[in-house]
């Protein structure tokens, strides 16, 4: 009798006895409703992927004066002819690793959501990763020559 019927425990904390056919959502116990999981995974891999990049990566380099080993700054230097000298390379490194960050946690959901076949989410998302790298980066480098950090 009861195991055609399973238990959903919805975020509300309500219990709701539902025919087993009837899955209106995948059966996990941290369900917030539409595009919000889309939501909260941006958010978590975005946190995850920024504190990697800042406390790890970016820290050990700084710590060591070792600005001409960051890989995107040197690109920003060399394409928008920046003077290395007037550079804050913190602030610069910070928002490196948000716009790295942002850049990974976007791609992932973008491909999460698209429900096609693998090689087509893998083509889809390495167009979108390249495109976003080059048009965040010519953006954040067209601002710093505005700032004044050019040559």
């Amino acid at each position: 009798m009861l195991d055609g019927l399973i238990l959903h425990i919805e975020f509300s904390s309500l219990i709701k006895v539902v025919p087993r056919h009837f899955r209106p959502y995948d059966e996990s116990a941290f369900y917030l409703g539409g595009y919000m999981n889309y939501l909260l995974y941006f958010g978590v891999i975005f946190l995850i992927i920024f504190l990697f990049y800042f406390l790890v990566l970016n820290r050990m380099k700084l710590k060591k004066q070792n600005y001409n080993k960051i890989g995107e700054i040197n690109y920003l230097i060399k394409k928008f002819n920046l003077d290395s000298h007037k550079i804050n390379y913190r602030l610069v490194a910070n928002i490196v690793a948000l716009i790295n960050a942002f850049i990974i946690a976007f791609v992932c959901v973008v491909i999460s959501l698209i429900d096609i076949a693998f090689i087509w989410q893998m083509l889809i998302g390495f167009v979108l990763l390249f495109s976003l790298i080059y048009a965040l980066y010519e953006i954040f480098g067209r601002i710093l020559v505005k700032k004044g950090w050019g040559k």
